[in-house]
């Protein structure tokens, strides 16, 4: 069995949300005094996201899992959590995508526990402008972080930054030889119609052909081969062998080659990041669904998924969720 849908795509890449919760509030993401948090009643146990994650690994084909939030690392137990997944069969690549600034004293438990990689969210490199963007004054541990994953062995180190018009637009050249000079692999991502305030417009939207533009202004760039169904399109820099990757959701959508599916904290699938739709396995798991049952359930939201996200067309509706509750 697979997750395939209607348009033939085959869902391999699952994005598991294990909180809601944050400890910045990104002016793109989340207002300063926060959301409301889901329940706790309502969050999938330990026993429940391994349960799930088993079934998408055994019977549905999928062979990478992402931890994402929220902010992952604010999961009590979390390395054990990372730990049992580490020991499901087949074994899944682990991966976890965070703001960082948790990994100094994680990050080798998190490499002993059997994960991966880790994809660090770092928009600038100005301490006045990472507090005036996330509210906290937390970038020298957002950087230490950084250096604790790559000291613990969580490589390619990859950081992702989405750059904001007249905010950190300036930043793509410094940005990019920072990581150089530190071996990270720098994604730039286009700002995305996912914040709680309903504020993105996308005419004030920093496009990837921008970003490129900028960076052709100080480095050469050459475009790596086709990316398949990677989201970023990669370009090495200066002949090499350090990259750049840019991941045009907006204006330049892999769609047609998403493997992706997600599972958000509270038990719903999403088979789009921009779903409007979700299909509820904590329901029906507690009420004693067989693993057969809630793998057919999977299967059916994974059917139904659209041709794109469609936010181009005058019809597009942003998901009553934010990024924080669906998970990146």
């Amino acid at each position: 069995m697979r997750l395939r849908d209607s348009h033939g795509r085959v869902a391999t890449d699952l994005r598991v949300s294990l909180t809601d919760h944050c400890n910045l509030r990104c002016s793109y993401c989340m207002p300063a005094e926060g959301l409301a948090w889901l329940p706790r009643a309502e969050i999938l146990t330990d026993e429940e996201i391994v349960r799930l994650v088993r079934i998408a690994v055994s019977r549905l084909g999928v062979d990478e899992v992402r931890l994402t939030g929220g902010e992952p690392t604010l999961r009590p137990g979390l390395v054990g959590l990372v730990a049992r997944l580490a020991r499901l069969r087949p074994r899944p690549q682990l991966s976890m995508t965070t703001n960082g600034i948790a990994l100094v004293g994680m990050a080798p438990a998190l490499r002993a526990a059997g994960l991966d990689r880790v994809n660090v969210s770092l928009d600038t490199l100005r301490p006045g402008r990472y507090q005036a963007l996330t509210r906290r004054d937390r970038l020298a541990d957002a950087q230490a972080g950084l250096a604790a994953v790559a000291a613990a062995g969580l490589v390619p180190v990859k950081v992702n930054a989405v750059l904001l018009r007249g905010v950190n637009d300036d930043e793509a050249p410094d940005l990019l030889r920072w990581c150089l000079r530190r071996g990270y692999q720098l994604r730039f991502i286009e700002q995305m119609p996912l914040d709680p305030q309903r504020s993105w417009d996308r005419a004030a939207m920093v496009t990837g052909a921008e970003i490129l533009a900028g960076l052709r202004g100080e480095f050469t760039l050459a475009p790596l081969p086709a990316r398949g169904s990677a989201p970023a399109e990669l370009f090495t820099v200066d002949g090499g062998p350090g990259t750049v990757g840019l991941v045009g959701s907006v204006t330049a959508p892999f769609c047609a080659a998403c493997d992706r599916v997600r599972l958000t904290a509270d038990g719903q699938v999403r088979s789009c990041l921009f779903a409007r739709e979700e299909t509820d396995l904590r329901t029906p798991m507690r009420a004693g669904a067989d693993d057969a049952q809630l793998a057919a359930l999977w299967m059916r939201a994974v059917r139904g998924k659209r041709a794109g996200h469609g936010i181009d067309q005058p019809a597009f509706t942003q998901p009553a969720r934010p990024m924080s509750a669906i998970g990146g």
